[in-house]
């Protein structure tokens, strides 16, 4: 079985509530301490989705490449 890289991010707000997003890999460990340019620029947040509970983590992984897709057709 292949192993599919993912990455969660965690968001704080002020009031103290706090989500986990699950996603593929934006940076790589190595360009954490090297590159000082992938510093976060925009943040955007799709609709909410009720997904199935069951839903297999290949699923979930296209359903991210497709917001991936879709958010980058917007910036051209």
């Amino acid at each position: 079985m292949k192993p599919i890289p993912l990455q969660l991010i965690t968001v704080k707000l002020d009031n103290g509530e706090q989500g986990i997003f699950v996603g593929t890999p934006l940076i790589e460990e190595s360009q954490f301490i090297q590159d000082t340019q992938a510093q976060v620029s925009e943040i955007w947040f799709s609709d909410v989705r009720d997904l199935p509970e069951q839903l297999p983590l290949s699923e979930l992984i296209d359903l991210v490449k497709a917001q991936l897709c879709q958010c980058q057709d917007k910036l051209h």
